[in-house]
């Protein structure tokens, strides 16, 4: 097992020390760039000043993009499903006409 590493990232002007497995570091600094980045711009844009707010915008903002790509995943899959049951139709079909 791998020795746990102890990082400190800095979300809306407060830091956080976190103890995580060295695999994590990298998504969880990109992670709270994107978040500072989106905050930046909710912050520019929206005239927001409360941090709790732009915090909570950018949860939207995230959450909002996976569930969507669960949504579109979904629609895909489900696609994909009809799509192969008219292939084995057609193919059950050609081999019944023998």
């Amino acid at each position: 097992m791998a020795e746990k590493l102890k990082i400190k990232l800095s979300i809306a002007d407060r830091v956080y020390p976190l103890t995580i497995d060295p695999l994590q570091e990298e998504g969880l600094r990109k992670a709270a760039k994107n978040i500072e980045q989106l905050a930046k711009k909710f912050e520019q844009n929206y005239a927001v000043r409360d941090k709790q707010d732009v915090l909570a915008m950018c949860a939207l903002q995230f959450a909002s993009k996976i569930e969507q790509k669960g949504i579109d995943q979904s629609e895909g899959v489900k696609e994909a499903a009809e799509r192969l049951k008219a292939l084995n139709q057609l193919v059950g079909s050609k081999l019944g006409m023998k």
